[in-house]
């Protein structure tokens, strides 16, 4: 451990995911849910400046209205790293959000990923990738896909993951305006439960069934239209238990036409699917 730190300041990126398929198997005891699915990640997300110094204290700033400092992601990962290494240094976080809340694609955990790699270097923890997916486990189910950084097919509560290498495609997001809770969508009566579980040999690994798409639509009618609408450019599907609309496309030019004639009727985005998150590239020790 250094004695005494310079300031440093960097950027870094906290990638957005889309939830290809979402197979919900059961409930557990301890109130979460066994499911299976595809985590798929994307060019596109959030960036986080953090800068680091001999002060003590935990901050952040940027374009964080509607998430509260007591509930916000990064400030929790910042101080269960700097719990569990005993750090003495502090940080800045400048949080360049992108990815909206509710929305299915990851943001916050992505975001409390890349506090907990970011961190571990600056502030010289010296943990293990592992290390590292256990203490992010503690944060959300999904925070461990991101500290690996690869897109995964996952069991368990999402947090058993396997590296897989899918087929290039590009993807159209349509965001409408609706933040939706996880917790609400997991708590539901009516939320579908008893998938069976199936060999991963059994499932292809591309845009399939999601189960809580039935219960989304039910609770948020405006979705149900924008699906029916959004039937003229291919086959619409729901992230997760978010809110966010995706279409797949095969090539780079077919997205962006589609985004091209989507934005005067929704707010969109065309963005690319990515095997490896660049997070551990702007890594000095790679690994």
């Amino acid at each position: 451990m250094k004695q005494k730190s310079e300031l440093i300041t960097r950027s870094w990126p906290a990638p957005a995911k889309l939830n290809l398929f979402l197979h919900i198997n059961g409930q557990r005891l301890d109130g979460y849910h066994d499911l299976q699915t595809l985590f798929q990640l994307l060019d596109w997300g959030d960036d986080l400046v953090i800068n680091v110094s001999d002060c003590g204290n935990i901050t952040r700033s940027g374009n964080v209205d509607g998430i509260p400092e007591s509930g916000d992601l990064c400030i929790a990962a910042a101080r269960l790293l700097k719990s569990r290494c005993s750090i003495q240094y502090g940080v800045h976080i400048e949080l360049n959000k992108r990815i909206p809340l509710g929305a299915g694609l990851g943001g916050g955990s992505s975001d409390a990923a890349t506090v907990l790699v970011a961190l571990n270097e600056l502030w010289h923890c010296g943990l293990s990738i592992q290390q590292l997916a256990e203490m992010g486990l503690e944060l959300g189910a999904d925070v461990p896909l991101f500290v690996y950084g690869n897109s995964a097919r996952a069991h368990g509560r999402g947090e058993q993951l396997q590296s897989v290498t899918l087929e290039e495609h590009y993807f159209v997001l349509v965001f409408p305006e609706i933040h939706i809770s996880t917790a609400q969508v997991f708590q539901h009566p009516l939320l579908k439960r008893d998938s069976p579980v199936l060999s991963w040999s059994d499932l292809d690994m591309k845009p399939g069934r999601n189960d809580c798409e039935a219960l989304l639509l039910n609770l948020y009618p405006v979705l149900q239209d924008m699906m029916r609408d959004l039937l003229n450019w291919g086959q619409p599907r729901i992230s997760g238990t978010g809110s966010t609309i995706f279409l797949t496309f095969d090539t780079k030019k077919s997205a962006i036409s589609a985004a091209s004639e989507l934005k005067c009727r929704y707010n969109v985005r065309a963005v690319g699917g990515v095997n490896r998150s660049p997070l551990p590239d702007r890594l000095s020790i790679k690994g």
